[in-house]
């Protein structure tokens, strides 16, 4: 193989990458959320009768600038509606505390509106949130051309206890824990590799590159969270 051909081969080489890392950026179209956890939910029997009715606290967080507690519990919510095995009673919305004062307004004499009493409150906190935990590197030189690899390991944690709403008696608690592992991998000086075997004349291609994948620290709260409401459905749905 000439020096020419050689030279060609590499520029398309490093073209057909630059490509490919440009191809990757395209993103996927919104879609409805159809992750395993969300799926066990979706697949439970539905309750037939009355169901117990559930308040939920706001959730509490140990690091709020890193996971929202509003996120989780909103996201606590709709898992418990998406099971079908309570009856989930609004205490912390502020439209319905207006619109029930709304109804007394145009309706003075009317009876005061009807407040469901709740057989249970759920009280969640986001308990764990370590960005970091685990750590590793490496890196190769060959020629000039660097390669490097990265693997990262943090976690989210949640717990939630499950009060009384009568005695005011903590019950029972659920404990949700899981790891968000993340990787990446990397290369450049691919023109300084090339240009210790071919004559470029000064003119070498080259390309750094770099892809990385990570489950989003929002996708595994609710994961943590769509977990503790299945595990919550076994304990005291039936009860």
């Amino acid at each position: 193989m000439n020096e020419n051909r050689f030279s060609r081969l590499a520029a398309g080489c490093v073209t057909m990458c630059m490509l490919a890392s440009a191809g990757c950026t395209a993103s996927k179209p919104p879609a409805v959320d159809h992750s395993s956890t969300t799926q066990s939910l979706e697949s439970l029997p539905r309750h037939q009768g009355p169901r117990k009715v559930v308040a939920i606290y706001d959730f509490e967080s140990v690091a709020p600038d890193i996971v929202s507690p509003q996120a989780a519990t909103d996201m606590f919510t709709t898992a418990l509606i998406k099971s079908g095995a309570f009856a989930v009673a609004e205490r912390s919305n502020q439209a319905v505390k207006r619109e029930q004062e709304l109804k007394k307004a145009v309706k003075p004499k009317a009876r005061a509106p009807k407040v469901a009493s709740a057989d249970y409150i759920f009280v969640g906190k986001i308990s764990e949130a370590n960005l970091g935990q685990d750590q590793n590197k490496g890196k190769v030189s060959v020629g000039g051309m660097d390669l490097g690899a990265n693997k990262n390991k943090d976690s989210i944690g949640i717990d939630v206890r499950i009060v009384d709403a009568t005695s005011g008696l903590v019950l029972d608690s659920v404990n949700v824990r899981k790891e968000i592992a993340a990787s990446g991998a990397g290369a450049s000086g691919v023109g300084k590799l090339i240009g210790k075997f071919v004559n470029t004349k000064g003119l070498d291609p080259d390309v750094e590159a770099s892809t990385s994948k990570k489950e989003g620290k929002d996708e595994a709260l609710r994961a943590c969270v769509e977990q503790a409401v299945l595990e919550l459905v076994r304990r005291y749905a039936a009860n």
